[in-house]
């Protein structure tokens, strides 16, 4: 039963299609909560789950994707008002109530290890392959100090000899620029003078 809290996704129509249930089913099959009248859309394409006060989306490895935003889902992610979802040709707007309009002020970094994809306030961020294996080691030991050696032996792992203070250097520096809206006035990814680096703020790894 649906109350003035209920979230909803409005298609392309003006059609509302209330969020009622814990699990709302999409895709072409007749049986789903949202039937998805498109050729590219699987018989049970995605669910939208409500987890208390939070919802989200998962693609069940639709042939064609699951857009949000008009990036391609990869597992499940977490829906806000205002977010854009398409399958097929069919596009919905998602509308939560209960949301508040005010947002985090602190970045949202997310690492998939399994999928290989970082999010930074949900968009895809492209990293070299350095640059990745130093975020996961920093998102792993997230709020604690990694020093340069201990960076230097899990991101340079294939060099015996030592990797020199300025490749650390300039690889954070090019980190920096790939998640930190100001490079220059870091809030993730932290100096401490004289010991290392840390990384914080919600960053989480699935």
């Amino acid at each position: 039963m649906k109350n003035k809290n209920t979230p909803y996704l409005i298609d392309s129509s003006k059609h509302e299609h209330f969020l009622t249930q814990e699990i709302t089913r999409l895709g072409r099959a007749v049986d789903n909560e949202i039937v998805i009248i498109s050729k590219r859309a699987s018989r049970e394409h995605a669910h939208i789950r409500r987890d208390n006060r939070h919802i989200f989306l998962d693609d069940l490895g639709s042939t064609n994707g699951t857009y949000l935003n008009d990036e391609r889902v990869l597992g499940s992610i977490k829906l806000r008002d205002g977010d854009k979802i398409a399958i097929g040709e069919i596009k919905f707007i998602l509308r939560d109530p209960d949301s508040t309009s005010q947002e985090t002020p602190f970045p949202e970094l997310n690492v998939d290890l399994e999928a290989g994809v970082i999010r930074l306030n949900r968009r895809i961020v492209e990293l070299s392959p350095k640059e990745f294996s130093l975020l996961v080691y920093l998102d792993k030991n997230r709020n604690k100090v990694c020093s340069k050696d201990e960076i230097g032996r899990t991101v340079w792992s294939e060099y015996q000899t030592g990797i020199f203070d300025y490749q650390i250097e300039n690889l954070i520096r090019r980190l920096r620029t790939k998640i930190e809206e100001d490079p220059n006035t870091p809030v993730l990814l932290m100096t401490v003078r004289g010991l290392g680096y840390k990384l914080i703020g919600k960053t989480n790894i699935e």
